[in-house]
């Protein structure tokens, strides 16, 4: 593949000369097919080359007339460098390592995630378009969601897009012409991403995870830092994660971007955070030197479940978001009134004999299950799978006093099981190994396990695809197991 040396600096707008520049897009999901279709309606010429893809999708891409190849061999990087692209789009998840990639790179060959492209291509629709970013290891769904409402309640065309699974380029290309888009971004899109100027973004926090994606935590932890490049208004971060303060102290933002801290406790000035019950905001307001706008009380929250430590720093990290962009209290107020968790999040299935069985499918790594096990006193904990490279030991040294027991599934249990071993040499351990009815088996063994004020809780610490078809399936699965094993009436 020979470096085009072609500068697309002029590529800045939908409305700029696109036609006939010709492209690769690596990856056929939900995400490639997104900007394959994208360039496609903009005159380019595109190339789609993928190991693996819905064949549903594949019948789309023949019938749009996109060229094509689906092949798990060296063809898709042959095919690639015949084609001779002056552009390769990356899709999240896929590394620098992949040839197709690292050949681009190295020869100089502009490679941009759809990020990047959806950047250029904002103003299809409206010229003024904010974005407003949301990364961390854990929590990022939540505070995308939490945010878009509270936008939506005050009015504001808003949609939360990115990573939450809602293709970034198919907002861009809405007709209802989104003012504000809200932005889930996964460490993989961070890594690609070049030159946006978010409205305001969080880095909610950073722990180990994707260490076999990275490399090493700090190349983790560097990518997650690239959110607040750029920022215009608001840089948001965690008083109680240090990490991300340093990352808003490392960043390069525009002049007059201000640092905004979020937490648990009592907010000082120029931050968002708790006095008794009350969510009060010090940071948004002419008179923050000595005074306090109250913007909802813990009341306000019930509704959602769980009012975990983890759920309420998200609850004051989307409003320092929103209140960043001049969200007003009633709005954030009527919003946290509404809202509701997605599923697979710290969510209560059945109580039953005085056991809470809780679904934390979706702490897929070690800092999201230590938000489910700060939540309960007592807990039976059903976790394993895909470590991703990570040490777990350390939380199961952190909470080893509050596990009762615990039942190991997935494909790396013989760490897992080691860890325990040096931490918890005493405590009861069920194995479950590979099979038919994993979930099933897990559930039953928990059960019997639990005591009346215990909380089962799956919260796996690990990801998925070794044994299900995603994190929803997983939490499904135990959802159902649950109901079917130990019965009762639902939450």
């Amino acid at each position: 593949m020979a470096s085009s040396g072609l500068s697309l600096d002029h590529l800045s707008s939908w409305h700029s000369k696109w036609s006939d520049l010709k492209v690769a897009v690596v990856g056929l999901g939900k995400t490639g097919f997104s900007a394959a279709d994208t360039l496609h309606e903009l005159g380019c010429s595109v190339l789609v080359v993928a190991d693996k893809a819905d064949p549903a999708i594949v019948d789309v891409v023949e019938v749009l007339g996109i060229e094509h190849l689906v092949e798990s061999n060296e063809n898709l990087q042959l095919r690639v460098e015949d084609f001779s692209p002056e552009l390769v789009i990356v899709s999240p998840g896929i590394p620098p390592s992949n040839p197709i990639v690292a050949r681009a790179l190295a020869s100089g060959t502009p490679v941009w995630g759809d990020i990047d492209l959806a950047w250029r291509l904002r103003d299809r629709f409206i010229e003024n378009q904010e974005w407003i970013c949301v990364t961390g290891t854990n929590g990022k769904t939540t505070v995308t969601e939490l945010t878009e409402a509270m936008l939506l309640a005050a009015g504001v065309r808003a949609v939360g897009c990115g990573n939450i699974g809602k293709p970034i380029l198919d907002c861009i290309r809405d007709p209802a012409e989104f003012e504000v888009l809200v932005v889930e971004l996964s460490s993989f899109q961070l890594y690609y991403l070049e030159n946006i100027q978010p409205f305001s973004a969080v880095c909610l926090n950073v722990a180990e995870d994707h260490i076999d994606w990275h490399g090493t935590f700090e190349k983790y932890r560097s990518s997650k830092g690239r959110i607040y490049d750029g920022t215009k208004v608001a840089c948001i971060y965690n008083l109680e994660d240090q990490s991300t303060e340093n990352l808003v102290e490392a960043a390069t933002v525009l002049d007059g971007a201000r640092a905004i801290g979020f937490g648990l406790g009592t907010p000082a000035r120029s931050n968002i955070g708790y006095v008794d019950e009350y969510l009060v905001d010090r940071a948004f307001l002419e008179e923050r030197a000595d005074k306090a706008l109250e913007i909802a009380t813990l009341d306000d929250f019930s509704g959602m479940g769980v009012l975990s430590p983890h759920l309420l720093s998200n609850i004051a990290a989307a409003t320092a978001l929103a209140r960043s962009f001049g969200v007003p209290p009633a709005a954030c107020r009527q919003a946290l009134r509404n809202f509701r968790v997605s599923s697979h999040r710290i969510e209560l299935v059945i109580e039953k004999d005085g056991v809470k069985y809780i679904n934390d499918s979706k702490a897929t790594n070690a800092h999201a299950a230590s938000a489910s096990l700060a939540s309960f006193e007592n807990s039976v904990w059903i976790l394993g799978g895909q470590l991703k490279g990570v040490d777990i030991s350390a939380l199961i040294e952190k909470f080893a006093k509050r596990i009762r027991a615990a039942v190991v599934i997935g494909l790396d249990r013989k760490e897992i099981i080691a860890a325990f071993q040096k931490f918890t040499p005493n405590l009861p351990l069920v194995e479950i190994v590979d099979g038919e009815e994993v979930m099933t088996k897990a559930v039953t063994a928990a059960s019997e396990l639990a005591q009346p004020g215990d909380a089962v809780i799956l919260a796996p610490a690990a990801a998925s695809m070794d044994q299900f078809a995603s994190y929803q399936d997983r939490g499904e699965k135990f959802a159902a197991a649950v109901k079917k094993i130990v019965g009762g009436n639902s939450a």
